[in-house]
């Protein structure tokens, strides 16, 4: 699998699926989830209810409105205490590559889970994502896109994942 790092928007990003930081009950407030909704259009928060609650750690597949992706896989990194643990993020990630893989995709875009509206420690967050996806077995997916929000954010993940800046 051929990870890449950008610094941006993830609502614009070219790949399959792209990922939502979420609650456990999936409805879409602010950070990520807020983004994505208005961009996306409400018809993402709608579908992704009707799925939820679900356990923390655990996902849900949504279409993706507008957006020019085919799917959002909601992360429940949180639950409405909106408070994300190691383990939370650790599980998130798993669960998120898994079903990707199964729904063959090729390409996902993640976010920084847990480290924008739940506060979690950027430098924690990259080391534990970066772990699940180096020992990940893919079958389908080829490329995973960290889509990170300010240059902090990107030199803490390109340090974790041992990209040269």
């Amino acid at each position: 699998m051929r990870v890449e790092l950008i610094e941006g928007d993830i609502t614009r990003c070219q790949v399959d699926a792209i990922v939502n930081a979420a609650n456990n009950h999936l409805w879409m407030g602010a950070g990520v989830a807020g983004a994505i909704k208005r961009s996306g259009g409400q018809k993402i928060e709608d579908e992704a209810i009707r799925l939820g609650p679900v356990d923390v750690g655990e996902v849900a597949v949504t279409s993706a409105g507008s957006l020019p992706t085919r799917h959002v896989i909601h992360a429940a990194v949180m639950g409405q205490d909106l408070i994300p643990s190691a383990e939370s993020i650790r599980l998130c990630t798993r669960n998120t590559l898994r079903t990707a893989d199964e729904l063959k995709l090729h390409s996902i875009a993640f976010p920084a889970l847990g480290t924008g509206v739940g506060g979690f420690s950027l430098e924690r967050c990259a080391e534990i994502m970066s772990g699940e996806i180096r020992s990940f077995d893919a079958l389908h997916l080829e490329r995973v896109v960290f889509v990170l929000f300010g240059n902090t954010a990107f030199e803490v993940f390109s340090t974790a994942l041992g990209h040269t800046p």
